[in-house]
C-alpha cells in the first residue's frame, strides 16, 4: 500500500443519511471504516450500504452505536440499553437480546459495535454514564459485558469494550470537557483492571480509548508529572501502550473515542491532535468534521516526524488484521450486505420481537411504593392529570419520543387522562392520580440529570408546589433512575430505564396489575440518600 492509502485507512467517518452525494463525498477518500447513522427508509440504508462497499479497493469496517433503548433504528427491532437489560438480572435473556442485535446489525451491513459500555455507575449525577451502563456493581458489569461479548463475536460482529481507562467516577462528560479517572491505582486494578483484563482474556477484539484521564497511572511512572497527569487516554502513550497492551496485554485494534469531542479539543489543538492519536497508541481515527482537512493533517504529522512510519505501519497491520479477522477480504458485497428481501426477513421478527418486549417488560422497576398505591384501576383513580417532560436524543436517526403509547394505554384502560395545565393546579376534588413522566437517557451533552419541577410546572413560583402529600403521585422515568434525589418525598417511583413504545405499555400494565413488577435495580435509585427511602 502506498503511504497515502495507509493514512486513509486509519480514519472512520461518520456518514448520515443515505443520499449518492453523502456517500460518495465519504468513500472518495478511501477512509478504512465508515461509521453509520441510517435516517432513511430500509431501501436508502440498504442501497447505500451496498455503494459503500462497492467502491472500496480495501474493504471498508463498518460500524455503528448500536447501544439500544431510544439509539435503535425505526426498521430494527428496538432493545433495552444497558441499564435496562441488567434490571432483567438474567444473563440468558441478555445473551438471546445480544444474539438478535447481532444478527440484525450484519443483516444491515454492520461489522462492528461500538458496545458493549463498560463504565461504572459510581457517581450518579454522571450523566454520561447512567442508562448507557450496566450498573454500579463491578460483577454485574463484569457478567454482562462478558455475556454480550460473546455472543456479538459468536455471530461475527467485533464488540468494542468502552470508555478506556474507565468512566463513571466524574459527574462531567467527555464529550465536553476532558474528564477524569480519580481512582489510586489499587482500587483501579480492582475495578477498571479486572473488568478490561477479563474481557481481553475472553477476547474482546476492539477497545475504544477515551478522552478521560487517569492521573493515578501516569504519577505512577512520572511522579512529577503535572498537566500531562490529566492528559485524555487518547493520546496518552503511557494509556494505551504502557497499561493497556504492556500491563493487560491486549493485542486487538484500539480505536479512539470520537476526535470532535471537547475533551479532546479542549486539550490540544488539531494540527497536532490528529497525528497524536495514532502516534500514542490509537489503531484508528474516529469521525472528523473535515475529513479531507484531518487527512491532510495525518499526512503533515507523518511528514512533520509526529507521526511515526513505525507506529503508522503498526496501526495499518492491526486494522488489516482486524477486517481478515471478521473474514471481510473473503466476503463478496452480496454476501456482506443480502438482497433487501432477504434483509428484511432477518429484521423485526415475530421471535425478535416478542423478545424485546419481554426485556423491556421484565427490567420495569418499581423502586418505591410507600402506600401501597399499586394496583391502580379507573373505579378509584379514574381522574389522571400528566405531567410530561419533553425527550431529545443526540445521535442521528435515534428514535424520537412521545408518550402516545403510555396515554393511549391508560384511556384504553378506561382512564381519564389530561395533560397538566400550569393555569391550573390539579386538587383532589378535580383528580385521582398525577403521574409525572420524565426521563433522558444517557445521552453526550446532557450534561446534568435533575427533575426541573420549574419547567414541569411552567414556572419558578408554581415548581414550588408539589403534590406528594394532596394527590397520589408516581414518579415515572423512562431514563435516567437517578430522579428521586429531587423529589425524596415522593410516595412511589417507577424506572422503565428508556421510552420504547413497549416500554410504555409495560408499565402502565405493571402498574394496573396485569403483570408484577420484576426489574432489580442496577443502581441505588437513592442516590445514597436515606431521606429519599421514605
Amino acid at each position: 500500500m502506498s503511504i497515502a492509502d495507509q493514512v486513509s485507512q486509519l480514519f472512520v467517518f461518520a456518514c448520515e443519511g443515505e443520499h449518492d452525494d453523502t456517500v460518495d463525498a465519504i468513500t472518495a477518500l478511501r477512509p478504512g471504516g465508515i461509521h453509520r447513522f441510517p435516517t432513511g427508509p430500509i431501501d436508502g440504508v440498504w442501497r447505500a450500504a451496498r455503494r459503500m462497499l462497492e467502491s472500496a479497493d480495501v474493504p471498508l469496517v463498518m460500524s455503528g452505536d448500536i447501544e439500544g433503548g431510544t439509539i435503535s433504528y425505526p426498521f430494527a427491532t428496538a432493545v433495552p440499553n444497558q441499564m435496562g437489560l441488567a434490571a432483567c438480572d438474567d444473563l440468558d435473556l441478555s445473551e438471546r437480546i445480544a444474539r438478535i442485535v447481532a444478527r440484525e446489525s450484519r443483516a444491515l451491513g454492520y461489522d462492528w459495535s461500538f458496545t458493549p459500555v463498560v463504565d461504572v455507575n459510581a457517581e450518579f449525577r454522571s450523566a454520561i454514564v447512567g442508562t448507557r451502563s450496566y450498573g454500579s456493581d463491578r460483577e454485574t458489569v463484569l457478567a454482562q459485558a462478558r455475556t454480550y461479548v460473546r455472543a456479538l463475536q459468536a455471530e461475527g460482529v467485533a464488540a468494542c469494550a468502552k470508555h478506556w481507562p474507565g468512566d463513571g467516577f466524574d459527574s462531567r462528560d467527555q464529550h465536553l470537557v476532558t474528564s477524569v479517572n480519580p481512582l489510586h491505582m489499587d482500587a483501579w486494578r480492582a475495578l477498571f483492571g479486572k473488568i478490561y483484563g477479563t474481557l481481553i482474556g475472553d477476547g474482546v477484539m476492539t477497545i475504544m480509548s477515551a478522552h478521560i484521564a487517569l492521573p493515578a497511572y501516569i504519577r505512577e511512572r512520572d511522579s512529577l508529572a503535572g498537566r500531562d497527569a490529566f492528559m485524555p487516554a487518547t493520546i496518552s502513550r503511557l494509556l494505551n501502550e504502557d497499561l493497556l497492551r504492556g500491563e493487560l496485554g491486549f493485542q486487538g485494534l484500539i480505536v479512539s473515542d470520537a476526535t470532535g469531542m471537547g475533551g479532546l479539543t479542549s486539550w490540544m489543538e488539531r494540527e497536532a491532535a490528529v497525528p497524536a492519536v495514532i502516534e500514542n497508541g490509537c489503531d484508528m481515527f474516529l469521525f472528523s468534521r473535515n475529513p479531507a482537512r484531518d487527512i491532510d493533517l495525518m499526512m503533515r504529522g507523518l511528514r512533520a516526524g509526529r507521526l511515526s512510519e513505525e507506529r503508522l505501519h503498526a496501526a495499518v497491520t492491526r486494522i488489516l488484521s482486524f477486517k481478515a479477522a471478521l473474514g471481510l477480504h473473503r466476503k463478496s458485497v452480496e454476501e456482506r450486505v443480502r438482497p433487501l428481501d432477504a434483509m428484511t426477513t432477518i429484521l423485526r421478527t415475530p421471535e425478535s420481537q416478542a423478545t424485546a418486549r419481554e426485556a423491556i417488560g421484565r427490567g420495569v422497576t418499581l423502586t418505591k411504593d410507600i402506600d401501597g398505591l399499586f394496583p391502580i384501576g379507573p373505579a378509584v383513580h379514574r381522574r389522571v392529570v400528566v405531567i410530561a417532560e419533553e425527550g431529545w436524543s443526540f445521535f442521528v436517526g435515534a428514535l424520537e419520543r412521545s408518550f402516545e403509547p403510555f396515554l393511549a394505554e391508560l384511556r384504553t384502560r378506561g382512564f381519564e387522562v389530561r395533560m397538566y395545565d400550569p393555569g391550573k393546579h390539579p386538587t383532589p376534588e378535580d383528580t385521582d392520580l398525577v403521574l409525572y413522566l420524565v426521563g433522558q437517557e444517557a445521552t453526550p451533552a446532557a450534561y446534568h440529570i435533575y427533575l426541573d419541577l420549574p419547567k414541569l410546572h411552567g414556572g419558578h413560583r408554581k415548581g414550588m408546589t408539589q403534590y406528594w402529600r394532596e394527590i397520589p403521585t408516581v414518579l415515572i422515568s423512562f431514563g435516567q433512575p437517578y430522579y428521586l434525589f429531587d423529589a425524596p418525598t415522593a410516595r412511589a417511583a417507577i424506572n422503565a430505564y428508556n421510552a420504547l413504545e413497549h416500554a410504555q405499555v409495560e408499565v402502565v400494565r405493571r402498574m394496573v396489575g396485569d403483570a408484577p413488577f420484576t426489574g432489580v435495580s442496577p443502581v441505588d435509585p437513592f442516590c445514597g440518600q436515606e431521606q429519599a427511602r421514605w
